[in-house]
């Protein structure tokens, strides 16, 4: 029985061929530490890595390719931005969508650093406006830090009117762009972001492991890690030069020339069109769902745009149980349960039972849409003749 995959929201999968075919060429010829030797494979391992930084400030609209950082994933590079910058006595306005990778460092500065927090609903329409955001600004807020979507509902944030309302109010914008890298246009310059912290694995279609923070150059964050770089070896104290006094220990250049991989085949499509094929899923989907019988679906309807991300819950069915169903009767790949946004559940009222969530790439068809709400179908009716 074919897989189908719809827990692109997680990780995308598969990858393109150049992936793995860019991860295999370093491993065979050129696997030597990036930045750590004058040698000729030291050297070529490094073209692999700064390679792969100009290619996502291309995708990100980035001036300066050494003001992006590579971390593991998008979570290490959320808590650089946020514990590198807030002090004690700091303000900072999230939304109540959040991932845990921004609210568990929030309320660790909360707890530890005594910082204040506001957490902004949406409104009856289940969408976020920027004038609410701006009601919850205080004299001493440092910072506004958002993501870009939901990765429970798909809904997605005014980015761009968030970033003028931070730059009129003097506070620094951090985005979490886990959903939408490689998925809705972003630009940092136009958009006013500040510090933009995106994962590999996901939207941009590169390996797990890899990720990376933007910071603007004005803008300085004490490093979360110190250690060696390279740079500046006889030091005691981390350098000052971007992008070493972030980037301590060696670097994943076997993942990062996957990523590269990754990002020209994001370029080559171009962001727009793959916006536009998922949303034809993700609306053919929530119309589909919202004409079962017992079928919950969270979030707004197809009439508002938003990511290839959809949750539900099937009448007298455990969302766990709907998801194990799927992947061993159907072969349907779902994620279930609480999607590490426990402020996300709390906002959609599934904070008592989490959910089903199916969420789409580039690589998904409508047969696979088809398949979703046809097993749906038989599931729900199965549990309500029961």
């Amino acid at each position: 029985m074919r897989v189908i995959y719809l827990d692109n929201a997680a990780s995308t999968w598969p990858k393109p061929p150049a992936v793995k075919e860019n991860m295999a060429e370093v491993i065979e010829h050129f696997a030597a530490n990036p930045g750590r030797g004058g040698h000729a494979l030291a050297m070529k391992a490094s073209k692999a890595v700064f390679r792969t930084r100009v290619e996502l400030s291309r995708l990100f609209g980035i001036q300066n390719p050494n003001d992006l950082f590579f971390y593991m994933n998008a979570t290490q590079a959320l808590n650089q931005a946020i514990k590198g910058l807030l002090k004690e006595g700091d303000h900072v306005v999230s939304s109540s969508i959040e991932h845990n990778s921004v609210r568990r460092p929030l309320e660790y500065m909360a707890r530890t650093k005594k910082v204040e927090l506001t957490f902004v609903e949406p409104r009856e329409d289940q969408l976020y406006y920027a004038e609410d955001f701006e009601r919850a600004m205080k004299p001493n807020t440092r910072l506004l830090a958002v993501s870009h979507a939901s990765n429970l509902t798909g809904v997605i944030l005014p980015i761009a009117e968030l970033g003028d309302l931070a730059k009129q109010n003097q506070v620094l914008f951090l985005v979490d762009a886990s959903q939408t890298a490689g998925v809705l246009p972003i630009h940092v310059g136009e958009m006013k972001i500040d510090m933009l912290a995106f994962p590999g694995h996901k939207g941009l279609y590169g390996p797990q492991g890899t990720g990376g923070l933007y910071v603007h150059p004005s803008v300085d964050l004490e490093p979360l890690i110190h250690g060696g770089t390279g740079s500046q070896s006889e030091a005691i104290d981390q350098p000052t030069t971007r992008p070493d006094r972030y980037e301590s220990g060696t670097a994943n250049t076997v993942g990062l020339a996957g990523l590269q991989a990754g990002v020209s085949f994001v370029l080559e499509k171009g962001v727009e069109n793959i916006h536009a094929y998922e949303w034809k899923l993700t609306k053919q989907t929530i119309k589909g769902l919202r004409q079962i019988k017992g079928v919950e679906v969270y979030g707004p309807g197809e009439e508002v745009e938003r990511v290839g991300v959809i949750s539900f819950n099937i009448e007298g069915v455990d969302a766990s149980e709907a998801s194990f169903i799927l992947d061993q009767q159907y072969g349907i790949a779902t994620r279930a349960g609480y999607h590490c946004t426990p402020l996300g559940h709390r906002t959609a009222g599934t904070e008592q039972r989490g959910a089903v969530r199916a969420s789409f790439g580039v690589f998904n068809t409508e047969q696979d849409v088809e398949a979703l709400l046809n097993a749906v179908r038989e599931i729900a009716s199965a549990f309500q003749s029961s």
